[in-house]
């Protein structure tokens, strides 16, 4: 039996894609064949379960691999036939899914998933995508979400959105990439003749925090630390979040995270400035203010020394604006 490395809950609500949710189910088997195509029965392999509302209940009601027990890692909310105008609430999966998520389990969601993902509040103070036809109705319904439909996925540790209707090819490459390794992802997406996720061939590993650790007071603060950018990542604020002495927190948060607090807050940071530099033509010194360091020196030394290039290098490795560029003067 090969070991099961993460198990997937596609989540079946009233009028959504059955193509993505048996399109997700089909890529994540591809993956998984391809991993065993290599390294034989000692590859992981990923469980894909199917949720649905009985009776006010949630249940599985399709599993490959069948088991009464259920250790959930990942739920995705997948598009809707409907518009977003036309979808009720949902309070049941909303429960259902925050429950999962102070256990750990990162939430994702496609297109207009996004709306069953933010009636959990989770997304409150954070970014998120949708389909650009729904944003301005996504921000209405829930105005403390920060929504930016230019872009296809948004990856924030615990909570990851995708834009378009078929964006759900790149919520699960993405995934696969995380779960597997980037060659699996890439056999997987040649395989079915799709592009990867642009920023998932860089050669420089993502940020990926432990949440499956078991320890609801340090993943309380874990949560508390991506949700607000980790712009206030003092020990004692993060001790009394945790509702902890500071030794003890100290020792726990090590132990679940793999880190010191302070390293896991400077890689929260990073991230984000990371993404800025990808995305936007922002000076560095403002991308090193916003996410909260004052001195652009000391944040280009850092920055090189979590990723192995300087801002400025890793701008025109990377930043889509760099390409973009570039492009332009090979035209010209």
């Amino acid at each position: 039996m090969r070991p099961i490395i993460a198990e997937i809950g596609l989540v079946l609500y009233p009028d959504c894609q059955l193509s993505a949710i048996y399109g997700l189910t089909d890529l994540f088997r591809i993956a998984g064949d391809m991993a065993q195509s290599v390294d034989g029965d000692r590859s992981p392999a990923i469980r894909v379960s199917h949720w649905h509302q009985e009776n006010g209940e949630i249940v599985c009601v399709q599993d490959s691999h069948p088991d009464p027990d259920h250790a959930l890692t990942h739920i995705i909310t997948p598009p809707s036939l409907i518009l977003p105008d036309h979808m009720r609430p949902m309070p049941e999966f909303a429960g259902w899914m925050t429950d999962l998520h102070g256990k750990g389990a990162t939430l994702c969601s496609v297109c207009a998933g996004a709306f069953l993902l933010a009636e959990t509040g989770l997304l409150q103070g954070r970014e998120a995508t949708t389909h650009w036809a729904f944003a301005q109705t996504l921000a209405s319904r829930f105005p403390a979400v920060q929504i930016d439909a230019d872009r296809m996925l948004i990856d924030d540790g615990d909570i990851i959105t995708a834009g378009g209707i078929l964006a759900w090819t790149d919520l699960g490459l993405t995934l696969v990439e995380r779960l597997l390794g980037p060659s699996v992802m890439l056999n997987t997406a040649r395989f079915l003749l799709i592009d990867p996720p642009g920023r998932t061939q860089q050669p420089y590993g993502r940020f990926i925090p432990r949440l499956t650790h078991g320890d609801a007071a340090i993943l309380a603060v874990q949560h508390w630390l991506q949700a607000t950018d980790a712009k206030v990542h003092g020990v004692p604020d993060m001790a009394r979040r945790a509702g902890l002495e500071e030794r003890t927190f100290l020792r726990r948060f090590r132990k679940a995270t793999g880190l010191r607090p302070t390293e896991y807050a400077q890689q929260v940071r990073i991230a984000k400035a990371r993404e800025a530099l990808e995305l936007t033509r922002r000076p560095v010194e403002q991308i090193a203010w916003q996410v909260g360091y004052d001195d652009p020196s000391a944040f280009r030394k850092l920055f090189q020394r979590v990723t192995g290039l300087a801002p400025h290098a890793y701008r025109q490795r990377f930043g889509v604006a760099a390409r973009q560029d570039a492009g332009s003067t090979e035209a010209a």
